[in-house]
This record gives structure tokens, C-alpha cells and sequence, in this order.
């Protein structure tokens, strides 16, 4: 009897709930949204693929070969993938190769033709089967070619030769003076002054640059013309105002350098003040050509408390090697009494001590040495 009434109970509650569950479907089924949302999922699946699509999967594997590339180098001729062969070098395509210079020549596909070579003095390097081919006088793009007919003439069928000038040894060029750094450079495509004398570190900072800049050159200077700023010093040799070269950009004092050039930075001058001053030393005139008395003085810091200003003097070295002294009353020059005269190079502004200054220096040093020591035993 209890098991009875346990299932009739389990029935009545299930169908209840069945009912329940199928009148919810009925309402859910009956919103328009959702009729629509299916049968817009099932036009979708019924639509056939275009014949072209095919999955990632289905696609056949590239055949193995070698993928076209494209050298942007400035030096190539022709793209690598449509041309013979390539060249490159780091820099202007137009750069001549010449002796000394190091070059690495490669062929596609064909490692034992992998060379390094230099450029002999005669102009020539040696390859493997074809001797020895000429490059001084050629660029690294028509040295590229040369090479790839001599080894297509005879040997490989469209050889693919890249042409790489590792060191540029063919057009030294020697810059030396008030530099950063002096030393031989070689040029690697055209340059100017300018440009140079920047591979060089620019100016010294130690010594400071002087007014001119001197180019040497074997070969001389039949064909420049002469302007405002440069003065010639005999055929092979021209000096260069260098206020005017950097600061006015003329571009007829920017010279294009040529290989074998010898270009000298003058030092700026040096004045030197000794004596009863302030900062006794040397003073480069970097920015000015000549300096005067005042101005020296200046630059050291004033005249000590103990100068003799009346018996200044300047020791100056003669180009025969003979030393003279130039009284300067510094009272007077100061008061604008006498001529502020005008430092040369390397003249030395000795300023001597006066006697009598120095002593009454010395005692008042010792009076208030005495004061002081007395005031501290007293408390």
C-alpha cells in the first residue's frame, strides 16, 4: 500500500513537470526572433562553397627551388632574380677599385668559387679558371660582370656573381694638424672637404684650429678656379680660409678631395701671460686672429695685487731665431695713455712683481698672521 502511494505520487509529479516543460517549448518556439535566427542558420549550411575554395589543408606543398629576391644595393645594375649576377658595395656605386683594395667574390650554388681576394699592384686579381682578370679602372658592378663572362664563356651556364669590396685600401687620403683624430683615410666614394676633415674627428680640442687649411695634391690644380677664401701657394698646393669655408658654405672653397691629398689643419696661435697675474698660461686664439695687450690680461684674470704695471714687457722670438723685449707701461695702456700693442703668436706678456709691493704685502700678511694667533691665545 505505501509503495502504491509512493508511485502513484512519482507519476502525478512527472507529468506534471512534463507538461510544464512542453508549455515553456511552446512559448519559447513562438517568439519571432527565434524562428528567424534558425532559419537564417540554415540558409547559411545549405549554401554550396564556391568551386575555387579549398582549405589550407588541401592546398598542394610549393615546389622546392630558389625563391626570386630583389638586391636593393645602390651598386647592382640589375635585380639579382632577373640579371647574371649581382654586385655590392657599402657605398657609391660609382666607386673605382683599385690596388690594395680587398674583394669577396661569390657565385650561386657554387661555394668552391667562394673567393677573397686583394688587388695586386698591377691591377688584376687571380681567379679560379679564368686566370687573371682586370679590376683597377672598373666599378664593383662592371668588375661583376667581367668576371661572370669570363666564367660563362666557358665554365658555368648564367653564373650569378655578387661582387663585395670588404676594405677600401685604393684611395688614401692623409689628414694631419688640429684634428680629432689624424691618421690616413681612404675614401670610398667622392668627397668633399668638409666631409673629410668630419671622418677626421673634426677639430681639435685640445690645440683648437687655426685660420687656413692646406691641400696637397702631386697632381696639382690645373682646372680650379681660384675664389674669395683660397689663396694659392704654388701649383700643387692651395691654402683655404677656414672662417669662410664653414661659415659662409661657398661651395667653390669645398673642394672635392682626391686620392693621394695631403690636408693640413693649422694650430690655432698661443699667446702665453706669465708673472703677477691672476691665471698665468697659454691662451689659444681659436676664434680670433690676433690679440691684444688688454685683451691678454683679460684672458689671465687681471694684474696680481703685488704687479709692477709700469714695467710690463713682451719677449718675442724672431724667424732667425733672435729674441726681443717690448717695454709695456701697463699703467699708461690701461688709462689709454699708449697703444694697446698687438700680441704675435706665440709673444709671451711677462708682468714682473714690484718690490715694494711685495713687501708691504709680506708685512701686512704677517701683522694679521700675528693678530690672529694672538686673538686665539687670549681666549
Amino acid at each position: 500500500m505505501f509503495l502504491g502511494k509512493l508511485t502513484s505520487w512519482r507519476g502525478v509529479d512527472t507529468g506534471e513537470r512534463v507538461n510544464s516543460i512542453g508549455v515553456k517549448m511552446k512559448g519559447f518556439w513562438g517568439r519571432p526572433s527565434v524562428r528567424l535566427t534558425i532559419c537564417l542558420s540554415l540558409l547559411v549550411l545549405l549554401i554550396p562553397l564556391p568551386s575555387g575554395a579549398q582549405s589550407s589543408t588541401d592546398q598542394p606543398a610549393p615546389q622546392a627551388g630558389p625563391t626570386p629576391t630583389t638586391n636593393l644595393d645602390p651598386t647592382t645594375a640589375n635585380p639579382a632574380g632577373n640579371s647574371a649576377s649581382s654586385s655590392s658595395s657599402a657605398t657609391d656605386p660609382n666607386y673605382i677599385l683599385g690596388p690594395e683594395d680587398e674583394l669577396e667574390i661569390e657565385v650561386f650554388n657554387v661555394p668552391e668559387l667562394k673567393e677573397t681576394v686583394r688587388v695586386a699592384a698591377d691591377g688584376q686579381v687571380a681567379l679560379p679558371l679564368i686566370g687573371r682578370v682586370q679590376a683597377t679602372g672598373l666599378t664593383a658592378d662592371q668588375f661583376r660582370q667581367e668576371v661572370a663572362d669570363k666564367w660563362g664563356e666557358n665554365y658555368l651556364q648564367d653564373p650569378q656573381v655578387s661582387v663585395f669590396v670588404k676594405e677600401f685600401k685604393a684611395r688614401p687620403v692623409s689628414v694631419i694638424g688640429a684634428v680629432g683624430k689624424p691618421d690616413l683615410y681612404y675614401l670610398k666614394g667622392q668627397r668633399n672637404l668638409i666631409e673629410v676633415l668630419s671622418m677626421a674627428g673634426g677639430f681639435s680640442k685640445s690645440s683648437g684650429s687655426g685660420r687656413t687649411v692646406v691641400v696637397t695634391r702631386k697632381s696639382g690644380f690645373k682646372d680650379l678656379e681660384v675664389v674669395e677664401g683660397m689663396h694659392v701657394r704654388g701649383p700643387d698646393q692651395i691654402e683655404i680660409d677656414l672662417n669662410r669655408l664653414l661659415y659662409t658654405r661657398d661651395p667653390g672653397l669645398n673642394i672635392e678631395i682626391k686620392p693621394l691629398d695631403i690636408i693640413s689643419v693649422s694650430k690655432a696661435d698661443v699667446v702665453y701671460v706669465a708673472g703677477a697675474v691672476n691665471k698665468p698660461g697659454g691662451f689659444v686664439l681659436e676664434d680670433r686672429p690676433t690679440v691684444t695687450v688688454i685683451q691678454a690680461l683679460a684672458m689671465a684674470g687681471g694684474t696680481a695685487s703685488t704687479a709692477a704695471k709700469g714695467n710690463a714687457r713682451i719677449l718675442r722670438s724672431e724667424k732667425d731665431g733672435s729674441k726681443i723685449e717690448v717695454p709695456v707701461n701697463l699703467k699708461k695702456v690701461l688709462k689709454g695713455k699708449a697703444e694697446d700693442v698687438t700680441l704675435a703668436s706665440n709673444d709671451i706678456l711677462f708682468v714682473p712683481d714690484s718690490k715694494a709691493k711685495m713687501v708691504t704685502q709680506r708685512a701686512v700678511d704677517v701683522s694679521l698672521s700675528t693678530f690672529s694667533g694672538w686673538l686665539i691665545w687670549a681666549h
